[in-house]
């Protein structure tokens, strides 16, 4: 019989939306506007990072505006995007969603992205999916530390071994990883076949929350099994 984790933690981009292509998109117009270029390649090494991080890589690229304001900028393009063009879920993670609240297994939103961004993709939900949101501008370190999935299990008031992280990036699983959670890698624009995951799903799509407990139990009962020998 499966052990269910007590609580879903999901991140955003990639994951549960695939806003990637609105950022790369954002980027590649900023850097070009201040007369750079910006490659595929380069869009992909900001994936999963913190905005400040990923900022501070496009004023390598050229752009001459300070960290803070390439985030506010590239915040407010992405939100006119998904305003404009729609919010593009994840195959199946709407589904996933709905079947865990069903079999009473929590969920949380752990993103790097600002809580004003979060909350124009929760709000486009037709059911209330996440009891918290821990966003770029509220955790205390960026992914890939710990600190943003430790701080949502505090807000659920849960250990952090009785949950499992859904990533789709490096970044994403090393925090994950590092905070003690059961870690699930859904690859989308980068392979996470070196990650590290516990699992790795190709796909969200007809998955449940029966898969979910599956995985958590088989990893919880691995480890404790390895701590005997």
């Amino acid at each position: 019989m499966s052990h269910k984790p007590q609580a879903v933690l999901w991140d955003m981009d990639g994951t549960l939306v695939d806003t990637e292509p609105y950022w790369m998109a954002a980027e590649t117009a900023l850097v070009e506007s201040f007369g750079g270029t910006w490659s595929h390649e380069q869009a992909i090494q900001l994936v999963g990072n913190g905005l400040l991080d990923s900022a501070r890589m496009l004023r390598d690229a050229g752009v001459d505006m300070a960290p803070d304001a390439i985030v506010a900028h590239l915040t407010e393009e992405v939100r006119t995007a998904l305003a404009t063009q729609g919010v593009p879920f994840r195959p199946g993670a709407r589904e996933l969603l709905r079947d865990l609240q069903a079999a009473g297994i929590r969920t949380a939103l752990v993103t790097m992205s600002l809580r004003r961004m979060a909350r124009s993709v929760v709000d486009l939900m037709d059911f209330d999916a996440f009891e918290h949101i821990v966003a770029g501008d509220d955790a205390e370190h960026p992914k890939p530390h710990p600190a943003p999935y430790l701080q949502a299990a505090d807000l659920l008031g849960i250990d952090i071994a009785d949950a499992l992280v859904i990533e789709d990036s490096v970044t994403g699983l090393r925090s994950g990883l590092a905070s003690g959670a059961v870690a699930l890698g859904v690859p989308h624009m980068i392979p996470l076949d070196d990650a590290g995951a516990h699992a790795l799903w190709p796909t969200l799509e007809g998955r449940t929350a029966g898969d979910i407990a599956d995985v958590f139990s088989s990893v919880r009962t691995q480890q404790r099994e390895e701590a005997l020998r």
